[in-house]
């Protein structure tokens, strides 16, 4: 089924696209920022670039900070109680981004379903899934704003949502991942994967290599291989692994 919809968008990119956007004019028709745009008389692509002006973070702000004191229906129709807090091109050091519990299901956990439909329609004899997966990232200290609104880095707000299933294949446990302190965790992370079957690894080149180079001081190991045999996937992004050096 997920390869049969994958295929679908990539056959109709344009039509999926603008299904897509109707679908999200609808949701958020009745909340402020809807009924200020008239996102219920908002039937087409063209009527939504005459109607909608584009925006830059700084626009969003102040709907963004009256969400995260409570206020609900101003950007999305259901309440939102995680914010993702990151560094981008915008007046503040910091900038944060509303995460629905629609954008966790439709958008992040699903992609993460498709990846693996792609994968193992093009490994299908992949043993991916008989060992852990290890996600490493960077600061993942989750703050409170109030007693219902949460804020943190993507990834620790992805991790501290994930579905129960995905406990059963990553490593390590919640509370060594979501460590702030960047020299304990590391090594925390090192000493405690390093004994696993480790078959999939995903993270940002840079904090991966500080992992990596630590376990193989750990285990006297000359390739990352020798620790994990059965290690068989890579995910990345943002920055080209090869310029990092050899492990």
């Amino acid at each position: 089924m997920r390869l049969w919809r994958i295929q679908n968008w990539s056959n109709h990119p344009v039509a999926v696209q603008r299904e897509v956007l109707q679908e999200l004019v609808t949701a958020a028709q009745y909340t402020e920022f809807g009924r200020k745009y008239n996102f219920s008389k908002l039937f087409s692509l063209k009527e939504f670039k005459k109607n909608v002006p584009i925006h830059e973070y700084d626009n969003i702000k102040p709907y963004i900070l009256r969400m995260m004191n409570g206020e609900e229906n101003i950007l999305w129709n259901t309440p939102v109680n995680w914010f993702a807090k990151s560094s981008g091109t915008t007046s503040d050091k910091s900038k944060f981004i509303p995460i629905s519990d629609e954008s966790l299901q439709e958008n992040h956990y699903k992609a993460s379903k498709d990846l693996l439909s792609n994968y193992y329609k093009n490994f299908p004899s992949s043993e991916l899934l008989t060992g852990k997966g290890l996600v490493v990232g960077g600061s993942h200290q989750i703050s409170k704003v109030n007693d219902e609104i949460q804020f943190g880095d993507l990834s620790a707000v992805l991790m501290q949502n994930s579905p129960f299933w995905g406990q059963w294949i990553r490593t390590p446990e919640l509370s060594v991942a979501l460590l702030d302190e960047w020299e304990t965790k590391i090594e925390k992370l090192a000493h405690i994967t390093a004994e696993e079957n480790v078959t999939s690894l995903a993270g940002v080149p840079t904090w991966t290599l500080l992992l990596l180079k630590r376990i193989l001081e750990i285990k006297g190991k000359s390739t990352i291989q020798e620790v994990w045999p059965n290690l068989e996937l890579y995910i990345n992004g943002g920055v080209s692994f090869s310029l990092q050096g050899p492990v």
